[in-house]
C-alpha cells in the first residue's frame, strides 16, 4: 500500500516534520540498498561503516562540533532523554546534588524527563520562568544557581529557540552562567536547526539535541552532542557502539541526515542565507496577511522586526504563531483542514489532546487567549502560493469558529 499526499493542500506545518528533499531521498535509498553492518568486521561491513562515519564528519561540522562528540540517536526524544537523564545520573554518581533547573515552556520531551526523574529517580526539579515571550533570561539562571549553590545542581535544561512560538534564547549567556558556577548545560536545538546559527563549541553547553526531519531528513535519526568532558550514563545497554549510547548504528539514516545537513547550511554551524531569506520573506508575508485578515490576531514570541541584520535573530524564520481571540486553535485548525490548508496548534507531541499550550501558559497568557494558538510554519518548498491560499481561506475559519466558541 503506497501512501499519497494530496496534490491541493497547502501544508503549513514543517516544525512537525519537513517533505524529503529529492536529493536526501535520493541518497537514502541509495544507502538502503548497501548491504552490511557497520560493526561487522568484514567487508560489507567497513563499507557501511565508512559511509556512516564520513556522514558522521559531516553532521559533527555542520553543528559544530567533532566526531568524537557527535552520538547518533534515534531522534530528539531520545536525544534529550540520553541528555538529562545520564548526566544527572553520572553526575550524581560523582557526588553532585539532585536539582534540576528546567526552563519553563520547553518540549515534553524535556519536561516528561524531567518530572520522571523527580519522580522515580530522587531528583528536585526548580521550574525557570521565561518572559512574556518565552525566552528565559540569564538573570533568572544566575539568581536561582544562586539560590540552590552550585554543588546542588546536576544539569540545567534549556532551549536554543522554542518549538511553538519560534523565540530565539540567549544560549551563549545561559551557558556562560552556568559555566561560571561549574555546571553543564543541555541545549534542546531541535526547534533551531537548519534556521539559526548552532554552533555547539562555541555555545559553551555540555551537550545539544537535534533531529533529522525538522530539515528535510528521515524521521528516526537525530544527534546528541556530547562533549568529551562530559560524562553521560547510557540508557540503553547492549553492545556499546558509540559513547554513551547502544544499538546498532542505522548508516542510511546518517547519510540520509548528512545530506540534508548539508543543504540546510553553508558552512560550519551556519544555515544557508538563500534559504533563510526565503523563509523569513514567506514568515513575514504570513504575519502581515494575518495580522490584515484577522486584526485583533496577536503574534506570540518575539518579534521578528529587524532580524534580518542580526547574526542571531530574535525569531526563527520559518514560525509565526498567533492566538485568535473567541476561537479555540483546534477548531481553527480543522477548518483549515477542511480547506486544503495543514496547520496546528502547536507541537505535533501533543496533538490530539485538546489542553491548552504550556508554552502560552508559562509566557503568562490567560488560558482563554492560549485557546487560540495557531502555529504557521513554512519550509524551504514552500510557495507564495500557499500563503495565497492560507490567508483567503483563514477569515471564513476565524469566524465559523468564533460562532462555534470556546467550549
Amino acid at each position: 500500500m503506497t501512501v499519497q499526499e494530496p496534490r491541493t493542500r497547502a501544508y503549513l506545518d514543517h516544525a512537525a516534520t519537513c517533505p524529503m528533499p529529492e536529493p536526501v531521498l535520493h541518497d537514502y535509498v541509495e544507502a538502503l540498498r548497501a548491504i552490511g553492518n557497520p560493526s561487522s568486521t568484514h567487508g560489507h561491513g567497513q563499507i557501511a561503516r565508512e559511509a556512516l562515519e564520513r556522514s558522521r564528519e559531516t553532521i559533527a561540522r555542520a553543528l559544530g562540533g567533532d566526531p568524537a562528540e557527535t552520538i547518533l540517536t534515534s531522534g530528539g526524544t531520545e536525544s534529550i532523554n540520553t541528555a538529562l537523564k545520564g548526566i544527572f545520573w553520572s553526575r550524581r554518581k560523582a557526588g553532585i546534588g539532585p536539582v534540576l533547573l528546567i526552563a519553563e515552556g520547553q518540549h515534553s520531551a524535556t519536561n516528561e524527563a524531567a518530572e520522571w526523574l523527580e519522580s522515580e529517580q530522587g531528583a528536585e526539579v526548580r521550574w525557570l520562568p521565561t518572559d512574556a515571550e518565552g525566552v528565559l533570561q540569564p538573570a533568572v539562571l544566575a539568581a536561582a544557581l544562586a539560590e540552590e549553590g552550585a554543588e546542588r545542581v546536576a544539569l540545567v535544561s534549556i532551549m536554543w529557540a522554542n518549538n511553538e512560538v519560534g523565540s530565539v534564547w540567549p544560549v551563549a549567556e545561559l551557558c556562560a552562567v552556568a559555566a561560571a558556577c561549574g555546571v553543564p548545560v543541555h541545549v534542546d536545538a531541535v526547534a533551531a536547526l537548519g534556521q539559526v546559527p548552532v554552533d555547539f563549541a562555541a555555545s559553551g553547553a555540555a551537550a545539544l539535541s537535534v533531529s533529522a526531519h525538522k530539515i528535510g531528513g528521515p524521521v528516526g535519526i537525530g544527534a546528541l552532542m556530547l562533549g568529551r568532558r562530559t560524562e553521560a550514563m547510557s540508557i540503553l545497554h547492549g553492545g556499546s557502539q558509540q559513547r554513551s549510547r547502544s544499538g546498532t548504528q542505522n548508516a542510511a539514516a546518517a547519510v540520509a541526515f548528512a545530506r540534508a545537513l548539508a543543504l540546510v547550511t553553508s558552512g560550519r554551524a551556519t544555515p544557508d542565507p538563500a534559504r533563510v531569506a526565503h523563509l523569513r520573506r514567506l514568515r513575514d508575508r504570513i504575519v502581515a496577511g494575518v495580522r490584515a485578515a484577522v486584526p485583533d490576531a496577536v503574534l506570540r514570541g518575539s518579534d521578528p522586526a529587524g532580524d534580518e541584520d542580526r547574526e542571531q535573530p530574535r525569531r526563527i524564520p520559518a514560525n509565526a504563531h498567533f492566538t485568535f481571540p473567541g476561537c479555540q486553535g483546534d477548531s481553527l485548525v480543522f477548518l483549515l483542514d477542511a480547506a486544503g490548508i495543514s496547520a496546528s496548534v502547536g507541537s505535533a507531541c501533543g496533538a490530539g489532546v485538546v489542553r491548552t499550550s504550556h508554552v502560552l501558559r508559562s509566557m503568562g497568557i490567560p488560558e482563554e487567549e492560549a485557546a487560540g494558538a495557531l502555529r504557521l510554519t513554512v519550509g524551504a518548498g514552500t510557495t507564495d502560493a500557499e500563503v495565497d491560499a492560507l490567508l483567503a481561506a483563514l477569515p471564513d475559519a476565524v469566524a465559523r469558529a468564533r460562532a462555534a466558541g470556546l467550549s
